[in-house]
């Protein structure tokens, strides 16, 4: 009897156990409640509700991803008022409401619907597949049907698909996403997006009360202010409703079995708006795009009546017929305060006005327009001629032949230009007629130098082409022979690397993801040749390295590249997806990288006020995290010899990956140091016993990171700086500064202010960069020591005089861009030198 009582017990515990972890079903009914520990599962399997602690303690009701190894949480109930327990329950209450309380009834949070029914017992609580939360009488019909109340109309900071984003005019609701506060903390922050009812709506996104960013105005095709990778079809479509009841936006994928989610968060202090994508293969989210993502993209970076061009130098022009407000600030590229008409407009006493065209453009901010969906273009015109205070105008619609109109009126700001074939649309500027018949005299003049230099350029043409024939063909002999000893692997068995597994791409294939190796998709150009940006059918963004004919580096060096990051695999090195061989082409294929190399950012005015201290104390973090790896943590030994700012690639997080292992080598698990009699890198990173005797080892790397360190502190290339009056080099300024006790005025000024109460931890970093540029070997630390004195508060060894600190070599100033960093690759004897 005793042994049946125990069996009881036993059974009750199983069941209570059972009972407190999940509820088989994707929803409850009013008879029913879901406790702590208790959960909905939609019924394709793909959501869970329940509850879930983001910090330490508080708990909150969420809704996330089932399968996704890492939570994933898309929707937040009591976000503002968490519990302090794990004694929540969520239930339909008896007014007909979603309900969360504890253990004393305690309200913390509800659906307070206004169709709630009370007196109803049919009420169901259901868990979409979509990740929707719905509440619906069930009573004589489909209880997926005439909502009482859904998730989906109250957003926190993930916009699902199918999820509308804006307003219902009827009732006056407006669905807006608000970023969390923290990681930690749900609750809503100061960074918000969502549709401004404009005369001609668009998305904004908000820091507190200043806009970061926007979309432009819906013109049947998209946003004006969405590249044209974003409006394409090839994962999404989007729908935009505006009417007299709803204005809004949502979005679908394609292909309905890929999980996708548009989320708003803090990203460095401010917001980030990212569309991203369940990569199965991969096993994490990719992104499909991020915004603002690039400086063009920052609400009024270039100020009024200025367009901002992220493939123009410098990134800010004034519109033609304006000109800077205050040239000399403009000059010095401080942007803010934008440009002022040539001519002032006169409005009808008799000088004339009229309008200049600017296409593919971003549409203006559209707070203060005017309206009329039924107006043609000439219309348009007219009604901007009448009215004083119109200063542009554009189609509503933009499919088709267009159709309507939209009236600015003040200032217009936040243009952006976009490449011809990329986006955007066309705008009428107004201007006085004398700026009218300048721009008409300078395109008819344009026009016959264009003509002229083209027939030029077609006799030069026909003259040359025998003889670029003749070298091309005995040149493609010899680069047939390479890549078709790369195809058949013959090249990497000499490197023991028979088990090397790399897709291949096909030439039409990527020829295609990069317009034809366009001039609009060219990224840069380095060492190895030209970059390109491409595109996949997939939606994938890729990188394209096309080794050029006349690059320093040559079948060794792709070679070298292919075999050693095929095998390389860490969070800090650029991953390579592929290598592309067709008769004389030889191309590697990498992910892309939103935010181009490290020194695209620290050496721009403008772009450097964009990394904060904590963000550069990240990225140095990074790049050291990722040496090591090369160093001391892969199967292999490798040495990446070519180090540097331009070479540290940076993603939409703003995480550094090192690049371009053309010149690494690979060393063996004894072996400490090589000798070479080819010097190759960079002027600026190398260290003496490298560029004077051809001494290479992993203190070589270790120097170079030393230098990159000391670049972002200061914002200023070790090349490139000179001291006016003891030509000392950044390291020989930083040496003084350290001796005299004056290290902090190293620091860039763009970033001084955030480092208010972080002295001490930019001292030790420049500690750190000096210990490591140390003039012999055997002085500097190894990156496992740099990581550690990096990572802690552990005691640093005294630095000794760094090496190359004086500037013998000449002085190259910031106007010689990318020519600051080029790259050698000459035989010891040949490599020019003056001193240690």
């Amino acid at each position: 009897m005793a042994a049946g009582f125990y069996f009881l017990i036993s059974c009750s515990a199983f069941l209570c156990f059972f009972s407190g972890t999940s509820i088989a079903a994707d929803f409850i009914t009013r008879s029913k409640s879901i406790s702590d520990g208790q959960s909905l599962v939609s019924q394709n399997g793909i959501f869970v509700l329940g509850f879930f602690s983001p910090g330490k303690s508080n708990r909150y009701v969420g809704i996330w991803y089932k399968n996704i190894p890492t939570q994933t949480v898309v929707w937040v109930a009591n976000r503002d008022n968490p519990l302090t327990d794990s004694t929540g329950v969520l239930k339909i209450d008896d007014e007909g409401n979603i309900a969360l309380v504890n253990k004393t009834n305690s309200l913390f949070w509800s659906s307070n619907s206004s169709k709630a029914v009370a007196k109803t017992e049919s009420l169901i609580l259901r868990l979409l597949g979509s990740g929707n939360l719905v509440l619906s009488d069930g009573k004589g019909g489909n209880p997926d049907q005439n909502f009482l109340w859904q998730s989906f109309d109250y957003p926190c900071d993930t916009l699902l698909p199918g999820m509308k984003m804006g307003w219902d005019l009827k009732t006056g609701l407006n669905r807006r996403l608000s970023a969390w506060k923290s990681e930690d903390d749900p609750s809503p922050g100061e960074i918000t997006h969502g549709m401004e009812l404009y005369a001609d709506p668009e998305a904004v996104m908000w820091i507190r009360s200043r806009k970061r960013y926007r979309s432009g105005p819906w013109n049947g095709r998209g946003f004006s202010g969405a590249s044209h990778s974003m409006k394409d079809n090839a994962m999404f479509t989007y729908h935009f409703t505006f009417n007299e009841e709803e204005v809004s936006f949502l979005y679908q994928p394609i292909n309905g079995s890929i999980l996708s989610r548009t989320v708003l968060e803090m990203s460095h202090d401010s917001g980030q708006f990212e569309r991203l994508y369940w990569d199965d293969r991969q096993q994490k989210w990719e992104f499909y795009f991020k915004l603002p993502k690039e400086f063009c993209d920052e609400y009024g970076a270039c100020g009024a009546y200025s367009n901002c061009d992220m493939n123009a130098s410098p990134y800010c022009k004034c519109l033609k017929g304006f000109k800077p407000k205050s040239p000399a600030a403009w000059n010095s590229m401080i942007w803010s305060d934008g440009c002022t008409h040539q001519t002032s407009l006169d409005c009808g006493k008799g000088k004339g006005e009229g309008f200049l065209i600017v296409k593919s453009v971003k549409l203006p901010d559209a707070e203060h327009t005017w309206l009329n969906k039924s107006m043609n273009l000439e219309e348009c015109k007219a009604e901007c001629l009448r009215n004083c205070s119109c200063t542009a105008y554009a189609n509503f619609d933009v499919t088709e032949r267009g159709s309507g109109c939209v009236l600015w009126f003040g200032d217009l700001i936040d243009i952006k230009q976009f490449p011809s074939n990329g986006g955007g649309q066309e705008l009428y500027i107004r201007v006085a007629a004398s700026d009218l018949d300048a721009s008409r005299t300078e395109k008819r003049l344009i026009l016959v130098v264009a003509i002229t230099v083209t027939l030029a350029v077609l006799l030069l043409g026909c003259c040359g082409f025998c003889i670029i024939w003749r070298k091309k063909k005995t040149k493609s002999k010899e680069l047939g022979n390479i890549a078709e000893s790369i195809t058949d692997r013959s090249l990497l068995d000499e490197s023991h690397m028979d088990n090397l597994e790399l897709p291949s791409f096909d030439f039409v294939t990527i020829a295609t993801a990069t317009h034809n190796f366009s001039d609009k998709s060219k990224l840069g150009e380095g060492g190895f040749g030209p970059v390109y940006m491409g595109k996949f059918p997939d939606g994938q963004q890729i990188a394209v390295k096309r080794l050029s004919k006349t690059s320093l580096q040559g079948p060794e060096e792709f070679k070298n590249e292919v075999i050693l990051i095929s095998k390389l695999q860490h969070r800090n090195l650029v991953r390579l997806l592929g290598c592309c061989i067709h008769a004389e082409e030889r191309m590697l294929i990498y992910e892309y990288m939103d935010n181009q190399s490290l020194d695209h950012f620290i050496f721009d005015q403008a772009r450097s006020k964009l990394l904060n201290w904590k963000l550069r104390l990240r990225i140095i973090l990074g790049i050291a995290r990722g040496l090591l790896y090369l160093h001391q943590d892969s199967r292999l030994r490798i040495i990446h010899r070519d180090l540097k700012t331009s070479n540290i690639l940076l993603d939409g997080k703003m995480e550094p990956k090192i690049s371009d292992f053309g010149m690494a080598r690979i060393f063996g698990g004894d072996q400490i140091e090589a000798e070479t009699n080819r010097v190759v890198g960079t002027f600026g990173y190398m260290p003496p016993e490298y560029a004077i005797d051809g001494i290479f080892s992993v203190k070589s790397d270790v120097y170079s990171f030393g230098v990159i360190v000391l670049e972002i502190i200061s914002g200023k290339r070790n090349r490139g700086f000179c001291h006016p009056e003891f030509q000392l080099n950044l390291l020989g300024h930083t040496w003084s500064l350290w001796n005299e006790g004056r290290a902090m005025e190293l620091i860039d000024p763009s970033m001084r202010d955030s480092c208010c109460g972080d002295e001490v931890e930019v001292l030790r970093c420049i500690h750190v960069g000096l210990l490591c540029v140390q003039q012999n070997t055997e002085d500097r630390p190894t990156m496992a020591s740099v990581v550690l004195m990096l990572s802690s508060e552990c005691a640093l060894a005294k630095p000794q005089q760094p090496g190359f600190f004086a500037q013998r070599y000449p002085v190259m100033t910031d106007s010689s861009s990318s020519k600051q960093e080029s790259s050698i690759a000459n035989d010891l004897s040949a490599t020019v030198l003056e001193g240690r």
